[in-house]
């Protein structure tokens, strides 16, 4: 399982292991936000130079795992548990040092507690999606989409969807289907790069979204649908209900549900991202 972790709103990319049940953090993610440094890459390559002339081996406290990058792709990049991280953090000087830690052992606690109590993840699911500005509207429709999705996702993994490459393919079929869109494209529309989709999704594309998978589950347990080719033909079949459903409201009311519109947080930055993406947007409607 991989997620992104909010620290003084600055994200992390985070890792659960679940065999060795512990999360895994990126380095770099650590090494920005203690740091503010404009080159966390460099800073961290130089920072282990410089405890190895000590005889401190940093790069043996951390392993590669692949993580999504600003461009939409996946690398291989250092990561560390809580324990590696700690260390790490000693040879960082930094007045976040001390929260840091303290946000670390909170995070480990509470991924306990959600293994003990799945509903704990969702309460602090609700409670990142308020601090990031969402209206309880819009975070009741993203938690029914995700319980829509998890059904979906359930059915195809009793029916012989394994790799999650296929899983990847069969949601790029929903979603290209009922969008029009492939997923990277619409994540290109709105402007995003690393982040979640569905989290900077309007209202109405949630809906959708979730009518396009409750459609594809509901097809695919009445054809009995077994293995990647036959959950492939009911993914059509369910994405197509929604577009249609789309295009008779897009009729109706004269705008369109699929947007560049998106949540990116107030800044520099994403306003000039929020300029072209509009831009954009706008160039694609005419």
């Amino acid at each position: 399982m991989s997620s992104i972790k909010l620290f003084e709103d600055r994200r992390i990319r985070s890792h659960w292991d679940e065999a060795e049940e512990q999360w895994y953090f990126s380095v770099v993610d650590v090494v920005e936000i203690l740091t503010d440094s404009t080159d966390p890459k460099d800073y961290w390559y130089k920072m282990k130079k410089r405890e190895k002339l000590s005889g401190i081996e940093l790069s043996t406290i951390c392993r590669q795992l692949k993580m999504e990058s600003s461009d939409g792709k996946r690398y291989s990049t250092d990561c560390a548990n809580i324990q590696g991280l700690l260390r790490i953090i000693q040879s960082i000087p930094s007045p976040k040092a001390e929260p840091f830690k303290q946000w670390l052992a909170k995070v480990g606690y509470e991924r306990m507690q959600e293994i003990a109590n799945p509903e704990q993840g969702l309460y602090r699911a609700r409670e990142n999606w308020q601090k990031l500005g969402r209206s309880e509207k819009w975070i009741q429709q993203r938690m029914t989409g995700q319980e829509t999705r998890n059904k979906l996702t359930d059915y195809w993994k009793d029916s012989g969807v394994r790799e999650k490459n296929e899983f990847a393919l069969l949601t790029n079929i929903i979603h290209q289907e009922w969008t029009g869109l492939t997923v990277k494209k619409h994540k290109d529309l709105k402007g995003l790069k690393t982040q979640n989709l569905r989290d900077h999704m309007s209202e109405a594309e949630l809906i959708f979204t979730a009518l396009a998978e409750l459609s594809t589950r509901q097809i695919a347990e009445k054809d009995e649908a077994k293995g990647l080719t036959e959950n492939a033909k009911a993914s059509k079949k369910g994405g197509a209900i929604a577009k249609n459903a789309r295009l008779a409201l897009e009729a109706k009311t004269g705008k369109r549900v699929v947007t560049g519109e998106n949540f990116l947080p107030p800044g520099k930055e994403n306003k000039k991202l929020r300029d072209r993406v509009k831009k954009k947007y706008i160039v694609r409607s005419r």
